[in-house]
Parts: structure tokens; sequence; C-alpha cells
């Protein structure tokens, strides 16, 4: 998927707008999704976090990237999710979400414009709230990601991510029960869970 400077400007005017909030981010959850609360009922006690949605050239495509967590992080180990962490004191979810970046993947955020955020998320299992972030890069971001938190950057065309055959769904067994789990699938990945229903409000909105 190619897109043009009019094409983010026409992004940026969206992010601004009414978004689709969780209609769009439910499409994506796994059934039944345990412990689900709108961030709203949560905010004054989670935790809370920024994440990154990066879009940026390669090749003539528009990309955004993944990171898949080691095994050495407190949070969301060997779990494929966006840039980001939890906030430090004194800052709003967007330094958090470029200060996470910088810090997993290496990215300057001098070289990024933030265009926008989606609808916050709420994570029960670790009881965060992510706030995402939606940044461009005007030129390929070299990444150099931090061996300690960064198993593997997953480089996704958005045209990939769009296709709605890439979407699928299976029946997974967790805790002695069945779970319906939608993902969106890229190689030998499958994205599920709190990223895959951030990603789906943002794809409803990028159209």
């Amino acid at each position: 998927m190619k897109i043009e400077a009019l094409e983010i400007e026409r992004l940026e005017r969206r992010l601004r707008e009414a978004k689709p909030g969780p209609a769009a981010q439910l499409r994506m959850a796994p059934n039944p999704r345990l412990g689900h609360r709108p961030y709203t009922e949560v905010e004054d006690s989670c935790l809370k976090a920024g994440v990154l949605i990066l879009l940026y050239p390669r090749d003539g495509e528009m990309y955004l990237s993944l990171i898949r967590r080691t095994g050495l992080v407190f949070h969301h180990r060997d779990q494929i999710g966006l840039p980001g962490g939890r906030l430090e004191a004194g800052e709003d979810f967007v330094r958090a979400a470029l200060r996470e970046t910088q810090e997993e993947l290496g990215i300057a955020p001098e070289g990024l414009r933030v265009i926008g955020d989606l609808t916050p998320l709420y994570i029960p299992p670790s009881n965060f709230c992510a706030y995402p972030v939606v940044a461009v890069a005007s030129e390929t971001p070299v990444f150099r990601p931090d061996p300690r938190e960064v198993a593997e950057v997953i480089e996704i065309p958005l045209g990939h991510l769009a296709d709605p055959d890439r979407a699928g769904r299976e029946t997974w067994l967790a805790g002695g029960r069945s779970l319906e789990v939608p993902f969106y699938a890229f190689g030998s990945h499958k994205i599920w869970g709190a990223t895959a229903m951030i990603l789906s409000e943002f794809l409803e909105i990028l159209g």
C-alpha cells in the first residue's frame, strides 16, 4: 500500500475526528475476553503505557513495525506487540511511546512526526492501559534493537494487514477453556490479543 503525502494528511485529519473505538477493537478480541472492561472504568487504577504505530516507507510501500519481546522482560514475555512501555514520572503517553521506541529500537524521536492517537485499550492480564500513538517517518528507519528487550523486529507492509484474507480465527485452549482467537497472519507469525485489537481500530480509520 502506497501512502502519499496527501493520504498522510487525510489520515491525520481522521485521527483528530471521533474514532470507532471499542466497536472496532472488539472485532479482533478473543471470545470470551476474560476481564474485559473499557479503559474508562479502570483509568484511575491501571498501569499506563504509551505504544507506537510507526509508519515508514520501504521499497515504495508503507510499512509498520512490530516487535517480538524477549523472555527477559517483565510484562508480555515472548509476545508480539507494538514498541512502547510504561509512563515514567512527568511523562504523557506520547513522550513515553517515543522514548520507549528509542530505547527498544534505537529510533530517535527527532526523525518522527506524531500525527495522532487511537482509543486507549485496557489489557486485563497485566492491568495496563495502552495508549496508542501514530507517527510517521519520512525515511526508512535503521533499527538497532535492544537485545535485552527485543527478540525480533517484524516489518509488515501496511497493505498486507489491510487485506481481509490475512485475518483468521482459531480455537485455542487456555486455562482449561476454549477461546475463539482472531488474528492477523504474517509469515509464521499470528498477531492477536491487544495488538490485533489496536491495529483493528487503526485499519478502520485508515480505510
